[in-house]
């Protein structure tokens, strides 16, 4: 059933964030179809959500169509969901080839595109003419102020970042803008909660807080193979079993995507400079094709090709 929106009315930016747990939320779109924005709808329609993903490419519909019936199956097999409400989940997620399909006023868009300025501001503009009570980026690394340039009531516009993968890891990143209310960003703090997942709130510095350490460490592990110190697979051992990370940065680098991280990467140096330059290694690999688990081959081989959890 899709509720009417009615969180934030125009002119009245300074509701408490408590309002949002009461008024039935429903509506919400996620603009691109990738890996990120697939996982991003699967939560969303998880938590009761109904949800539209905007995507052009038919292709990759059909493959973010499989992604979300495996990782719906899944969680029946593991007993998180039932059958019945595994084929509600999925019925919750539609698609659309353009932003000019969806419906003005829904509650919440978020964008979920590449790296690249050009491209977030052109989907952003689009997003914003279509009035969303809330508009969020799921960018990892550009400024929220430069994105804002392309929206036209910044006060409803903030970051939020998830993490891949985004069924299964519970954090979500928010960051504020310049020109971000602070009951906005409560409003987004209390549907990341109602989503099932816990947020932080960072300020809107080149990065933010988890991309920077993330990123950081995965340069350096791909300098390591680089320069012959381990192989892939030894490095990635090392951080889990010495440190305890779940995935080490090799192939967690594999699983966001090589030239997802590429565009950070180059992001990042453009402002802090060499340390964060992308490794020859890096760039070899994107340049080949090889951009981690959705191509089958990066600093591991992924024999499935396969983006379900």
């Amino acid at each position: 059933m899709r509720l009417p929106a009615k969180m934030l009315r125009r002119g009245e930016p300074e509701v408490s964030a408590e309002t949002v747990s009461k008024r039935g939320l429903s509506r919400m779109a996620v603009v691109g179809g990738g890996t990120m924005g697939t996982g991003i709808a699967y939560v969303f329609a998880m938590a009761g959500w109904e949800t539209t993903v905007v995507e052009p490419s038919v292709d990759r519909v059909s493959a973010m169509e499989r992604e979300l019936r495996a990782a719906a199956e899944g969680a029946v097999n593991r007993g998180k969901l039932s059958a019945a409400d595994a084929e509600a989940l999925l019925k919750r997620i539609a698609s659309a080839s353009d932003v000019e399909q969806l419906d003005e006023g829904l509650e919440l868009i978020v964008e979920s595109v590449p790296e690249r300025l050009a491209l977030k501001l052109g989907v952003l503009k689009a997003c914003s003419a279509k009035k969303p009570v809330l508009l969020g980026s799921n960018t990892s690394s550009i400024s929220i102020d430069a994105l804002a340039e392309a929206v036209s009531d910044p006060q409803r516009f903030f970051g939020m970042h998830f993490f891949n993968p985004v069924w299964s890891l519970a954090l979500v990143e928010l960051i504020r803008g310049a020109k971000t209310t602070e009951a906005v960003i409560g409003e987004a703090q209390t549907i990341v909660t109602g989503i099932g997942k816990q947020s932080i709130v960072v300020a809107n510095v080149p990065g933010f807080a988890t991309s920077r350490l993330d990123l950081i460490a995965s340069l350096e592990a791909m300098r390591m193979v680089e320069s012959g110190v381990a192989s892939a697979a030894d490095i990635d051992r090392a951080a889990e079993l010495a440190y305890r990370h779940p995935v080490g940065p090799l192939r967690l680098s594999d699983i966001v995507g090589l030239d997802v991280r590429l565009d950070i990467a180059r992001q990042l140096a453009s402002t802090y400079g060499e340390r964060y330059e992308p490794p020859q290694i890096l760039l070899d690999l994107v340049a080949a094709g090889h951009l981690g688990r959705k191509t089958g081959r990066g600093f591991h081989a992924w024999p499935e090709v396969s983006s379900a959890p």
